[in-house]
């Protein structure tokens, strides 16, 4: 599918956009970043830090469901455009192994972009990528109708 969608964001405008339209991930998601927007792809990072951990050290099942949602409303974006009223309608995650503090890589892949809907899935990795996935989520975005998009 990739070969057929081409992005309208950069990870600069997107990085700009979201809190502009979004601002609680500056208060609660601080270090998250959109790093690379392709076709039909977007990775985003998330730097943790102690708000984000469990006892033990072990990065909290919220936070990785948030860097999956935000990954897959980066994905959305870039593909769409500045659309901000596209809002999550489900979002499944399976937690596979252990994530500890750090640096985080959320590789996000559009699966199907139709008119109302938009498919994705995320792979989250720990930056070095070494130790394989740590969570893989899948998604769908709903698209606002034309006549609520903004201008």
């Amino acid at each position: 599918m990739s070969a057929t969608l081409h992005p309208c964001m950069t990870a600069e405008e997107l990085n700009a956009y979201l809190p502009e339209v979004f601002p609680q991930i500056v208060d609660q998601y601080a270090d998250l970043e959109i790093i690379d927007v392709g076709a039909g792809t977007v990775t985003v990072a998330l730097t943790t830090n102690d708000a984000n951990l469990r006892p033990g050290g072990t990065v909290s099942g919220p936070t990785l469901f948030a860097l999956a949602d935000l990954g897959g409303y980066a994905c959305a974006l870039s593909h769409i455009g500045r659309q901000a009223l596209t809002v999550t309608t489900n979002l499944n995650i399976n937690f596979m192994r252990k994530a500890e503090a750090g640096r985080l890589l959320g590789h996000c892949r559009i699966l199907k972009l139709g008119k109302r809907l938009m498919v994705f899935d995320c792979d989250i990795r720990q930056a070095d990528e070494e130790s394989g996935s740590i969570a893989h989520a899948t998604g769908t975005y709903a698209i606002p109708p034309a006549d609520f998009r903004q201008k």
